[in-house]
């Protein structure tokens, strides 16, 4: 596959921190009085959605004012529990391949995520210096496809890949008119990507640069 720029996804594409944030959003949910049962399977299967529609799903039953509260302080106790844990919670090969890949090509990163949490992820992961730009729904309000057209136009690229685990990302990728690359690995599957890797390190013989 031909391709100028790499864009990724980070949850289900980069790492898998489920355990971690489900712990994180139970806390501030309780810190609201709000008794609620989040397991890392329950958030697999949300994220990757905007941040208003995953605290929809999460407390369906809270007012839009007590959901976003629950929110805001579960994304601060999520920040605090990232920027703490030892863990390791990368993919095989996610780190070494994106910093190989690096010195051919530029690597952006864009997610639906909250502001801040790519940031997050770029400098636990040690890849910071090598992601040439990036967006997130919780800088503008922007979804994800409109992002990953933003990104592709300010950068001049032509013919951009975006890699992701979920359908979301699949639809998002094509709806800014580029192709897209299933990471099955990860959270979900995908009906029509346009290519699929069972590892990170699959793109090393996948893409060629133009």
């Amino acid at each position: 596959m031909k391709t100028d720029a790499l864009i990724l996804d980070v949850d289900g594409t980069l790492w898998d921190t489920t355990e971690l944030v489900k712990d994180a959003w139970m806390l501030a949910a309780a810190d609201e009085g709000v008794s609620v049962e989040i397991s890392a399977d329950d958030l697999k299967n949300y994220f990757g959605k905007p941040m208003d529609e995953i605290a929809r799903l999460v407390f369906p039953e809270e007012s839009e004012e007590a959901r976003e509260r629950i929110m805001e302080r579960g994304e601060r106790y999520e920040e605090e529990v990232l920027e703490s844990s030892t863990r390791d919670v990368s993919y095989p090969g996610v780190v070494k391949t994106i910093k190989e890949l690096s010195e051919y090509i530029d690597i952006c990163v864009v997610s639906n995520c909250q502001a801040g949490y790519i940031e997050l992820a770029c400098k636990k992961l040690g890849i910071t210096d090598v992601i040439h730009d990036h967006e997130c729904y919780g800088d503008h309000g922007k979804y994800k496809a409109e992002n990953i057209r933003l990104v592709a136009e300010r950068n001049g690229y032509k013919a951009p890949v975006y890699i992701g685990d979920i359908q979301g990302d699949c639809d998002a990728a094509h709806e800014a008119g580029i192709k897209f690359i299933h990471a099955a690995y990860g959270f979900g599957k995908v009906n029509d990507a346009d290519a699929v890797i069972n590892s990170f390190e699959e793109l090393k013989e996948l893409l060629e640069y133009e």
